[in-house]
This record gives C-alpha cells, structure tokens and sequence, in this order.
C-alpha cells in the first residue's frame, strides 16, 4: 500500500486530499502548519525520516496574492524554500513529490488583434511546457518553488498546477457569492478574467489518479475543462441559489484597486493528462453543480469562512 504525506492538510486542497485518500482506503498522513513548519528543514526531514512516506504531496503554501507583493521575502521562503527542503529530504527517503503550484506562473495577458481578443499564447489554452512569465511576486515564489522541486528531484517529482480553487473548507469566491447574495440587492464582479473554476475535490482525486497511474514525472495541469470569466461564474451560483442572475452586475478589472495584477487569461491546457490516458477534470458548470450542496452547507454554518473577494 502507497503511504501519503500530505503537508498543507489543514487547508482547502489539503484537508479534501487527506479526506480522499482516507476514503479509498488509502495510508495517509496529514500535516498542518503546525505540524510541519516548512521553513524549518530539521522538521521537514524529521517528519520524512518518521512517517517514511512514499508520496508527498506539498499542499501548503503563501497564498496571499496582494500581500506577497510587500513581503516577497517571506513568502518565497514558504512557497520556494519549503518546498525545497521537502524535494531534498524526499530525494534521500526515495519518496515521489507533488508540488501543488498555480496560474500565475504564466503572464495571463490578453492582446488585441485583428480578429478581437487572444490570450498571450495565440488564443488557446497555456500548455504546461509553455514558457512561464509570472507578473507578480506570488507568481515568482511559486515559479520557484516549481523549479527548486524539479531541479531537486528530475525523475520523481509532478508539477500540478491549478487554478481558481473553491471548496468546503475555507474561504473562496464561490462562498463568498453565496454570502453577498443573502446581503446585497446587487453585486458588481469583474467580467474580463477568463479562467476555470476548480473544485478541490477534483484537483484531490486528480492527483491520486496521477500517482496510481504511474504517470512520467513532469507537469500536469489540474483544473476544470471549458472556461468562463468570474462574472460568468457569478451569474450560475446566483442561479443555483434560485436568486435573479441580473443582480450580478459586470465590471472591468479597472475599476478595483489591487496590489498584485490579476491575470486576464488563465486558462489551462490538459494535453499531459490525454498523453497519460487520464481524463481531465470535466466541465466546470457540472462540477460547480456537484459540489454546492456542500459549500451551501458550509457557507450557510461558518458565516465567517467566506473571506475571499467578489472581483476575483
């Protein structure tokens, strides 16, 4: 039987892996932030060197995307520094590595042309052997910690990227719909981000299906088939509330303040799963509908777990 280290388990993808692997029956242990300080490499090594794990999979992370733009500094030692001391200590153990990273390694532009808008990569999905270009300093971290696993472990480590993550345990954009709904007559969201909302839980199972396939180390994206922009997304979780969708009102991304640019375009391609022979998460209005029985629940029980911002 594979055993799991899971570090980050006290968080949104975290506590859903954990809860998976536990339900398939799987050895899995899980870590929280304070169970495993991964800025400190005598704990990483010790928490290796005890659970002798033959999969890690690195869920924790800075995750601030505007407070990573005045703290640079610390937020690369959790997202580039941790995950290295978790690469070395899995290269002397013999363990395989899941480093779980982000859209915002990419530039996420949109260019005018003659045929109207296209995403920086000639209009399609980002590859997951395109180039990298991150604009903010979230991105850079996690560029780096992507970069300090694969250099650390070249035959054993995977690369999952991710993107516009929602789930039961913590605070996202899709809870914090479901609490604006019951607050506001109307809500103003940005309509000119295009992306794929991603339930945790799948990005979870994709995971253990890329380690139980024993797919080629590398890259892998892990996010919803088909694309929509947060307004988009907006407008189907006031529909799945029975409320009037018109309440949700477009806006540019101009008209909200941020420390840190939002990437324009963060659509991801899926051609390492087809490569593999294992189906991509499937459409993201389908997985939303299977997953907001739950987050209503948890919205509507933990008042306080909706913290993330409606311009997205």
């Amino acid at each position: 039987m594979t055993r799991w280290l899971v570090a980050g388990a006290g968080g949104m993808l975290g506590t859903d892996l954990v809860a998976a692997l536990a339900s398939r029956g799987e050895a899995v242990t899980g870590m929280d932030r304070a169970g495993l300080d991964l800025t400190d490499a005598a704990s990483v090594t010790d928490a290796i060197t005890r659970h002798r794990p033959d999969v890690v999979v690195n869920c924790a992370a800075w995750t601030a995307v505007d407070d990573a733009q005045a703290s640079e500094e610390q937020a690369l030692a959790i997202n580039a520094g941790g995950a290295a001391s978790l690469a070395e200590a899995c290269a002397v153990a013999g363990a395989r590595m899941v480093q779980v990273s982000t859209d915002y390694v990419f530039a996420g532009e949109v260019f005018a042309g003659a045929a109207g808008r296209f995403a920086g990569q000639v209009g399609r999905p980002y590859a997951e052997d395109d180039v990298p270009a991150p604009r903010t300093a979230y991105g850079r971290t996690k560029l780096a910690g992507e970069r300090a696993v694969l250099d650390r472990l070249p035959g054993s480590a995977y690369i999952v990227r991710t993107a516009w993550l929602y789930g039961a345990h913590g605070g996202n954009f899709v809870r914090t719909m479901i609490k604006l709904e019951d607050q506001r007559p109307a809500v103003n969201v940005v309509d000119d981000q295009h992306g794929q909302p991603t339930w945790t839980a799948d990005v979870a199972s994709q995971i253990i299906a890329l380690i139980h396939a024993d797919g080629p180390p590398g890259i892998y994206h892990a996010t919803s088939s088909g694309q929509t922009t947060w307004f988009g997304l907006a407008r189907e979780i006031f529909g799945l509330l029975g409320a009037d969708p018109a309440r949700v009102r477009p806006v540019s991304s101009n008209a909200l303040s941020r420390p840190a640019p939002r990437p324009a375009y963060s659509v991801l391609g899926h051609g390492a799963w087809a490569r593999l022979g294992v189906p991509p998460i499937g459409d993201w209005r389908t997985a939303l509908h299977r997953a907001f029985p739950e987050l209503l629940a948890a919205q509507r029980g933990d008042v306080s777990g909706a913290t993330a911002s409606a311009a997205g």
